[in-house]
């Protein structure tokens, strides 16, 4: 991996402080992408028991559980009871300091520890304030939990995943809270913008049934056309043909011929030119009409040769093509092609450790071992150091952390 160039452009968020009282997934995914882009996110967490994932496992790293690592790193730890009067003021003085402020307390907790978006704006105007919820504030019962596995059921994400004859799936990853943290970063860097501009803060309302339902894309605007509920078609694709996993003398491959000249190459590299000419297969429409007779044909002229074989032939021919990988297998192939899908940091107990980097690139080098990149910080970490830039005495901090209103984690 190369090293960042000394002279690369500053990160779009540095400088912004990050109030980061969420915990789980979508808050703090949301918090660790605004890190990736520069910001200060200085993650507030109870001092005993920290961040729920911190216990989600196994699996561990030592003993970081990797569900916990996946989702902080780039932040501060600060631990401190907000229940303890002088833990909620630091922060409270936190949220006053800070240009943006996540949180995804139950509705109305926020409200009562005088940290909601009225509390924090009073005393700093500017902020950036994100309240995540499951189902947002105008939905009935807005105090309902929520949680991803529940969302994917209720918006119908879960209903358009699986096989034909089978029932409904669960997404394997927690789709609902990653589109959440997605779009709540999206919209605090879209805020951020506008404050630039104005300098006027606001209130970002985001909920995870409200991004998975923005999520449904092309199936929820064919059942708003329609009137009809989408039906399951498992590997396959609803309205394009072939569009789908097949299998191959060896593995499994996904073939996207999504228009009618990838359709045309596809039976050229397959040997069966005939495929192209025979009228129940010249147009997408026809080819869906007819999909099972098309697909049997295709399958059985893929067994001849192996997936790594047809993907070679394919990919040069131009056809979309793609092997069906497991998630090691992926990022190492992806690693290994020059696409620099990991990141190593220096993590304080761990050492160097391996970490999935966010989605987008920024121009210029691209990051290898960087010590600038934080580790996924230990409980409390960065509690003394954050207190005492909140302007905390030494005398009270360490009131604080007697008492076990507050805690700091030493680096073993």
């Amino acid at each position: 991996m190369t090293p960042a160039s000394a002279d690369a452009p500053a990160a779009p968020l540095s400088g912004v402080l990050v109030a980061d009282l969420s915990r789980v997934l979508a808050g703090p995914y949301a918090t660790m992408l605004l890190a990736d882009m520069g910001a200060d996110v200085v993650k507030v967490e109870h001092p005993d028991r920290g961040d729920d994932t911190r216990a989600w496992g196994p699996p561990w790293a030592g003993d970081q559980a990797a569900y916990y690592l996946a989702l902080n790193r780039g932040k501060r730890s600060l631990a401190v009871d907000v229940k303890d009067p002088d833990g909620l003021a630091a922060v409270r003085a936190l949220c006053a300091r800070a240009d943006v402020v996540v949180q995804n307390f139950r509705p109305g907790t926020a409200e009562r520890l005088g940290l909601g978006y009225a509390d924090v704006a009073a005393d700093n105007p500017g902020v950036v304030y994100c309240s995540i919820s499951g189902f947002g504030p105008g939905h009935t019962r807005p105090d309902r939990p929520g949680f991803d596995v529940v969302v994917q059921g209720e918006s119908g994400l879960m209903s358009t995943t699986g096989e034909p004859d089978g029932g409904p799936t669960k997404i394997g990853i927690p789709l609902a809270d990653v589109l959440t943290g997605l779009n709540v970063a999206a919209a605090v860097c879209g805020a951020l913008v506008r404050r630039t501009a104005t300098g006027q803060g606001g209130h970002v309302r985001v909920s995870l049934l409200n991004s998975a339902l923005s999520g449904l894309v092309q199936l929820g605007q064919s059942a708003l056309v329609t009137g009809v509920e989408p039906e399951r078609v498992g590997h396959a694709h609803a309205a394009i043909v072939p569009y789908q996993t097949f299998p191959t003398a060896d593995g499994d491959l996904i073939i996207a011929a999504g228009n009618d000249a990838l359709y045309r190459k596809l039976c050229a590299v397959l040997g069966r030119p005939d495929l192209a000419e025979d009228p129940r297969f010249c147009r997408n429409a026809d080819r869906v009409a007819h999909r099972a007779v098309l697909v049997a044909e295709i399958t059985e002229a893929l067994s001849a040769r192996g997936a790594e074989e047809w993907s070679a032939l394919l990919t040069e021919a131009g056809v979309p093509v793609g092997k069906v990988r497991g998630v090691l297998e992926a990022i190492r192939t992806a690693d290994a092609s020059g696409d620099e899908a990991t990141m190593t940091v220096d993590h304080p107990v761990l050492g160097a450790l391996e970490l999935v980097r966010p989605g987008f690139r920024f121009a210029g080098p691209a990051p290898g071992p960087d010590p600038e990149v934080l580790p996924p910080p230990l409980l409390g970490q960065h509690s003394v150091e954050v207190l005492r830039e909140l302007g905390l005495s030494a005398e009270r901090i360490e009131a604080l952390l007697e008492r076990g209103a507050a805690a700091q984690h030493p680096v073993r």
